[in-house]
């Protein structure tokens, strides 16, 4: 609930936690009444703050965005503030239900709103709800089945009473789920056209209205019973016929007629409310499970094609460090060392996805696995070289992760040969950054520079080759060398976009 609510008027902690429960209990009653519902309260005389929103499920909603928060005035919304001046007449009982047409800024859209009173026991008014939908929606209600219709006003009314029960443990009720209303003895007296559909899937073809819940053949009616006997609601799911299934029971309550009004009279005398009987809703949940056992099947095959990729990776990897042991040239066994170093900076990228089903690679994650290798792989005892990494996590497409995990290792391994052929030790860096479309990496080293006579264009080294053609090819980005005190290679390059998905960063 927005903290303007704690503006509003001479609203007691009591009372604020009498409206977080009912924006709790608001996103079912907005699904069924397939409209958005919106608590007003007052926050001046002349202006009113929406201090609560449920958008419907089941129907594209009024307000697509967030409203709560917002302040209207008499002019924007005159039915609410013409309901919320009747706070002070509590001789007369307090407010009263409006109903009215409005046009919806922007897009025009005529809207039916109804406004009712928010009331506690002692007639005090906390504001009202404004119920609102389009009138093309409020004809096909309308014309619904009367059963239905009372049905619908009671959860509304068990709403403003504060009585629904168990709310937050249901599901979303759908556009295309079945909703049905039971009796107090457990008769349907009201099957929408998708119930009946439903019902036909599990091989009841007769009529459901003035069937007893027990003579389905399912646990329809034990789930009704037991809602009602605990005036709470409840969900199941349930496997028949082969289908996956979702079913609600709301109950519904009710007061004897005229007593609300006489206990106000009398003083706020207490006033129970008795079962009238449910609302049952049933979604055929079949074909998202079946997709969604599609999608781990798909994402473990993956999975273990990363994860067989990463051990023949390492296998090969294993067989050049020992064709270079065996080897007498070192020339030989250098260029089998820069190969397994490759190797396994395009098998860590692997090696995430074996591990995780996510379709971008944290590149903070995969340098620090490739500073470790080199660590473990190329340092020499005698060299002192400390490997730094720093920056923010930056989230890229596979590709450009395994692009760049090569690039670092090249890096990496040019500045630790390179850099301190006459100096004891020092320290290399990985530095990421984040430039919002674009991504910046930078290994600094403070070791002896660049020769004098060093062109770039016309280096000979295969690995400043290889980072070239990889940055220019693949990333379509730069690559430069400055020098001082050291070296800094630098590689800027914009992020690629995954199926529309921008890659992002995430700033420590």
């Amino acid at each position: 609930m927005d903290d303007v609510v704690y503006r509003c008027g001479d609203l007691t902690e009591e009372d604020i936690a009498f409206l977080q429960k009912m924006e709790n209990d608001m996103s079912i009653v907005a699904d069924i009444s397939r409209a958005d519902l919106l608590v007003y309260c007052p926050v001046s005389p002349d202006r009113a703050a929406v201090v609560a929103q449920a958008r419907p499920h089941s129907i594209a909603p009024i307000h697509p965005e967030a409203v709560v928060g917002r302040t209207i005035t008499a002019a924007e919304e005159p039915l609410v503030c013409q309901a919320l001046r009747l706070r002070s007449g509590r001789a007369l009982g307090g407010g009263r239900s409006l109903r009215g047409n409005r046009t919806l800024i922007p897009d025009g859209a005529p809207v039916l709103q109804e406004v009712r009173p928010i009331r506690k026991d002692d007639g005090k008014v906390l504001g009202v709800l404004s119920i609102e939908t389009n009138l093309i929606e409020h004809e096909r209600h309308r014309r619904r089945s009367k059963v239905f219709q009372r049905a619908l006003r009671q959860l509304q009314e068990m709403l403003l009473r504060g009585e629904l029960e168990g709310v937050q443990n249901l599901s979303p009720f759908g556009e295309h789920d079945g909703i049905m209303v039971v009796d107090g003895e457990g008769w349907i007296r009201y099957a929408s056209g998708i119930a009946t559909g439903l019902y036909r899937k599990l091989g009841y073809l007769d009529s459901l209205l003035g069937t007893h819940t027990s003579d389905l053949k399912t646990d329809d009616a034990a789930l009704v019973v037991r809602a009602r006997q605990e005036k709470h609601c409840l969900e199941e799911e349930t496997l028949e016929r082969h289908r996956v299934w979702i079913k609600k029971a709301i109950p519904l309550t009710s007061h004897e007629e005229g007593l609300i009004d006489l206990r106000r009279f009398l003083g706020a005398l207490p006033l129970e409310s008795h079962p009238v009987g449910a609302l049952f809703t049933i979604h055929d949940e079949t074909e998202v499970r079946r997709r969604e056992l599609e999608l781990k099947v798909k994402s473990a095959m993956i999975q273990e094609i990363h994860h067989r990729v990463k051990n023949n990776l390492q296998v090969i990897a294993a067989l050049l460090r020992m064709q270079a042991r065996r080897s007498e040239s070192e020339e030989v066994r250098r260029a089998l060392s820069d190969s397994v170093a490759r190797i396994l900076s395009v098998a860590v990228v692997h090696e995430f996805f074996a591990q995780q089903e996510a379709r971008i690679i944290n590149i903070k994650d995969v340098s620090q696995r490739v500073v470790n290798h080199t660590r473990q792989g190329i340092l020499q005892p005698d060299k002192r070289i400390r490997l730094t990494l720093s920056g923010p996590n930056i989230y890229l497409p596979a590709q450009q992760a395994t692009t760049c995990a090569l690039i670092i290792n090249e890096l990496l391994q040019n500045a630790v040969e390179h850099g301190y052929e006459r100096k004891p030790g020092g320290t290399i860096s990985v530095n990421l950054q984040d430039d919002g479309d674009r991504v910046a990496i930078a290994v600094v080293d403070d070791g002896q520079g660049l020769p004098e006579d060093f062109s770039l264009e016309q280096a000979d080294s295969l690995g400043l080759q290889i980072v070239q053609t990889l940055v220019q090819d693949d990333l379509k980005g730069q690559f430069e060398l400055r020098e001082g005190g050291g070296v800094s290679a630098i590689v800027t390059f914009p992020k690629q976009t995954l199926g529309g998905e921008e890659a992002w960063s995430e700033r420590e």
